[in-house]
């Protein structure tokens, strides 16, 4: 437990069951009234930021979160099986926890996991890969020969646009975050 006045950037608090980080804070001392602090807090699982006024003496419960490298192995059910790479020890991640990421999820690929107590509360991917194209969209299409790119799925279902002269097999860098292709390798 902490109080309002010991609320920084980068404190993790739990409000009403939720995880936020705190972003950024503000000192705001009325004319009249008691000061408070003015805040931005991102919820770490929606990602979606909110303002928040704490009073300057209100109890707040700060969590500690604690950061794993996990190897993603296989899908085993609904679920996704990984590897903790320093423990050697099997880390089960529910399929909410991983969300559209799943497009860019291989056998091998290393993440950051975020746990929260003895549960994974999310996951960050590599911000670029190297993924095989499986299949490219025909360029016949007169919207793609205008802008020069064409649909690609890559071989972990993501889809991309990639310029045209990316075909079926190749290697390409994606921006993960972006969902943009890089560059072919």
């Amino acid at each position: 437990m902490a109080t309002g006045n010991q609320i920084s950037p980068g404190v993790v608090l739990s409000i009403e069951g939720k995880i936020y980080r705190v972003e950024s804070v503000v000192k705001v001392t009325a004319a009249k009234g008691v000061p408070f602090l003015k805040t931005k807090l991102k919820d770490l699982l929606s990602e979606s930021v909110v303002e928040k006024s704490f009073k300057m003496n209100q109890i707040v419960q700060e969590v500690s979160l604690m950061e794993k490298r996990l190897e993603f192995l296989y899908m085993e059910g609904k679920d996704y099986l990984f590897l903790d790479v320093d423990h050697l020890e099997q880390v089960l991640v529910p399929s909410m926890i991983i969300g559209d990421k799943v497009h860019y999820l291989k056998e091998g690929i290393e993440v950051k996991a975020i746990f929260y107590g003895n549960s994974v509360f999310s996951i960050e991917i590599p911000q670029f890969l190297e993924l095989m194209v499986s299949k490219v969209e025909s360029s016949t299409h007169a919207s793609h020969v205008t802008n020069g790119s064409k649909l690609a799925i890559l071989e972990t279902g993501a889809k991309i646009e990639v310029p045209l002269f990316v075909e079926s097999g190749d290697i390409i860098k994606v921006d993960t975050h972006n969902h943009e292709y890089i560059q072919r390798v």
